[in-house]
């Protein structure tokens, strides 16, 4: 994937074909019921030999039912949705299309939307969901990174909206 990347950005043309095989994965696991809650970087393997996307790490994965709440705490501090970090009941499934809106930035700008010097500054940025955009980021990119980092869970994007986005 060397070429694929620049630093630690990795060109659109090809993180759209690898955010695909994300997307579908969590439309497939959604539709079952399945929240991931632990989406990072770490936890997505690319297959050397046919680009495949594998995702790993379930150790935080639940079952859940359309309208229940989860009160775990738990995942990855940078990828943490607003309401996980308030520490209030979420959605598993909202939770794991936050934290690819995360993902997704992260793969094109080389960096996080949201930093902090602390948990307690990098949670306010977080709760706060103001995202500046590098500028070689496409329109339609993040037209799909801001309905994924939607602060509002009810309102954020499902898997099945992020699969009738003509960029994915």
């Amino acid at each position: 994937m060397k070429q694929q990347c620049t630093n630690r950005q990795v060109k659109e043309q090809v993180c759209r074909r690898f955010f695909k095989q994300i997307a579908e994965a969590f439309d497939y696991l959604h539709a079952k019921g399945i929240a991931h809650r632990d989406i990072k970087l770490d936890n997505i393997l690319i297959e050397e030999k046919t680009n495949m996307i594998k995702i790993i790490d379930f150790g935080f994965a639940a079952f859940c039912t359309n309208g229940q709440k989860l009160r775990i705490f738990c995942g990855t501090p940078s990828y943490m949705a607003p309401e996980l970090v308030r520490k209030h009941e979420y959605d598993g499934r909202q939770v794991d299309m936050w934290a690819l809106g995360v993902l997704l930035y992260a793969l094109l700008a080389g960096t996080f939307p949201f930093k902090g010097a602390n948990e307690t500054e990098l949670y306010g940025r977080i709760q706060r969901g103001i995202v500046k955009y590098p500028e070689m980021m496409s329109k339609d990119a993040k037209g799909i990174i801001n309905k994924l980092l939607e602060i509002d869970s009810r309102r954020r994007y499902k898997a099945s909206d992020l699969m009738r986005e003509n960029w994915i």
